[in-house]
């Protein structure tokens, strides 16, 4: 099967799972009720959220050049937001493709070797999930409503699944880990010989270039910069969840618990195998406040749609502008051609 088809395949897969999502979100609701809601919302405080939103696409784009820079690259910091702003604009086409596509355009646009940039990445998202789970820790520790709803919704659960099985998952996991480790060692003591043979050439290169992005975290010469940055960027998703509650009677009594409740479930509907989280966020969103704080449906529904389409609107927007101001009119084929030479 040719790469392109089956990169259409997978899209439309993928797209196709967000479609069910939005279905399942959206099913039983009164569409009626829900746009009597979306009428009667406050959207000014959608602008405040706009602005938080711009201000994490400039953060995230300053502290990746930190991790850029013990490698010996400094990229322009416009040159590295529009390479933020494309990948958040190819997620929306395909699911994951971001991370790919904005590596590959600063590659193209700096000269940088595409497998450093793919080590940066890795290290952002080893942050991003860490950051992630800490919070959490934090919620379930102060025994917050977040914490509360994940405890008996998700993690009671899983807990009560996996225990009728316990034996047999430890034994799979025991056999996962130790082909892991085996495959891992071989694949570096037998490195002389397989280098001769072009495919694994390849994967040694790439993953020599995600060594070198793995080690750049503990070279950064502003380490504090960095530290303050990550700070920064995660109170401006907490913002970008808070001020879309403001836009609702029903929701802007929920505060500032509210908004870290919704910026943690959030986080994991963003994460799923769909265009920017399409479907997803929308359903894990709105019964979440149902579950919560007793927040109708409609009125969650009409909340998880203003938070998301307006981001999703505006990175629309701005990706298309940074595609534009990065490669001109030939910035779809451009990219499109070397997405697909780094994925292949």
């Amino acid at each position: 099967m040719k790469k392109g088809l089956k990169q259409t395949i997978q899209a439309i897969v993928f797209l196709a799972l967000a479609i069910f999502l939005l279905w399942l979100s959206f099913r039983g609701i009164d569409l009626g009720e829900l746009w009597a809601v979306l009428r009667k919302a406050h959207y000014l405080w959608l602008l405040p959220a706009v602005i938080f939103s711009f201000l994490s696409f400039f953060i995230r784009a300053r502290r990746w050049t930190l991790l850029m820079e013990p490698m010996g690259y400094k990229p322009g910091l416009m040159n590295a937001y529009h390479a933020v702003m494309i990948g958040y604009f190819a997620n929306m086409i395909f699911p994951r493709l971001g991370e790919v596509s904005k590596c590959a355009a600063l590659g193209k646009k700096e000269n940088i070797p595409f497998d450093r940039l793919v080590g940066t990445m890795l290290v952002e998202r080893t942050i991003d999930i860490l950051t992630v789970l800490l919070i959490l820790g934090l919620t379930l520790v102060a025994g917050s409503t977040t914490g509360s709803f994940l405890s008996e919704n998700v993690f009671l659960p899983a807990e009560q699944k996996l225990s009728s099985s316990l034996a047999s998952a430890k034994l799979i996991t025991v056999i996962v880990v130790f082909l892991t480790v085996t495959a891992v060692v071989m694949f570096f003591m037998l490195r002389k010989r397989l280098s001769a043979y072009a495919l694994f050439g390849r994967l040694y290169s790439f993953s020599d270039g995600l060594l070198d992005g793995l080690k750049s975290i503990a070279k950064i010469r502003r380490k504090w910069e960095f530290i303050f940055l990550t700070i920064v960027l995660w109170i401006s998703y907490f913002f970008m969840s808070y001020f879309p509650l403001l836009c609702l009677d029903s929701t802007a009594k929920l505060g500032m618990g509210g908004a870290m409740f919704v910026l943690v479930i959030g986080s994991f509907g963003m994460a799923a195998p769909v265009q920017s989280g399409l479907g997803a966020y929308h359903w894990i969103v709105s019964r979440g406040l149902l579950v919560a704080y007793t927040i109708p449906l409609e009125e969650g529904l009409a909340y998880a749609t203003l938070e998301h389409e307006s981001q999703m609107i505006l990175i629309a927007i701005a990706g298309a502008i940074s595609l534009y101001a990065m490669f001109g009119r030939k910035g779809g084929k451009v990219l499109k051609s070397v997405v697909t030479e780094k994925k292949s």
